[in-house]
């Protein structure tokens, strides 16, 4: 399971590294934000969740976490959230229903997907993607890799339409939903008839939301890597 480095003793953090025959990755969270963003988890493959689903970071606060071998998983900012002393409550956008995530997000929010690999020789792929629309910026750095690792993340001004926005209460955007979010047409989610290179054409919104490339030629790989994942990130 994902734990905190910041809870573990040097001699225990050495141990459980060394157990993992250095196969292990190390994922550090950095908000670069002006406001508290609440980082979620989501593991695929029935894996373990990582710093207990989510956590709340202030503005320049960072956080590590130890990442098993084989792991994969979904990373996004929840935006705007309140939570009781029981830890009920809700988030303006990233929402996963409590105040840690046992399940998926809800859309919109910018997303950061991680396979991380089973030995140092192997390759992890990681990627920024916009499929679940856009939140805050990203942007994810290897460090300490072996091959040509590269950043990957998405800072750009969306320009977004008002029929894909999300507001706040004093009617400020802070977020804006993918095409299929909006609209929810096999048309617009590359559905049905709809989901073959051929019958999904690319509309007005998906060039807009290409600004920053989230198809499958932007998945990017490293090996022997740990990550540092940036939330409003000031350049790329």
């Amino acid at each position: 399971m994902g734990k905190e480095i910041s809870q573990l003793s040097p001699l225990l953090l050495l141990l459980l590294l060394m157990i993992s025959s250095g196969s292990a990755a190390i994922l550090s969270f950095l908000n670069e934000c002006s406001y508290t963003v609440w980082p979620a988890t989501f593991s695929g493959n029935d894996g373990p969740a990582l710093g207990d689903g989510s956590f709340s970071l202030a503005p320049g606060q960072s956080i590590q976490l130890i990442v098993d071998p084989g792991w994969s998983g979904r990373v996004w900012a929840r935006t705007g959230c309140n939570f009781d002393s029981s830890g009920n409550g809700k988030c303006l956008t990233g929402d996963c229903g409590s105040l840690n995530c046992i399940g998926d997000g809800q859309p919109p929010f910018t997303l950061a997907r991680f396979i991380i690999s089973l030995g140092t020789t192997d390759n992890t792929f990681y990627d920024i993607s916009l499929v679940e629309g856009y939140n805050v910026g990203m942007r994810i750095d290897a460090t300490g890799g072996t091959t040509d690792c590269q950043h990957a993340g998405c800072i750009a001004d969306l320009n977004c339409p008002p029929e894909l926005r999300v507001v706040d209460f004093f009617g400020s955007v802070v977020a804006c939903k993918s095409e299929c979010g909006a609209f929810n047409e096999a048309q617009c989610c590359c559905a049905d008839d709809y989901s073959t290179p051929q019958t999904c054409s690319r509309t007005q919104y998906a060039e807009m939301f290409k600004a920053c490339p989230n198809d499958v030629s932007s998945r990017f790989t490293c090996s022997g890597s740990n990550f540092l994942i940036t939330f409003c990130p000031e350049e790329l």
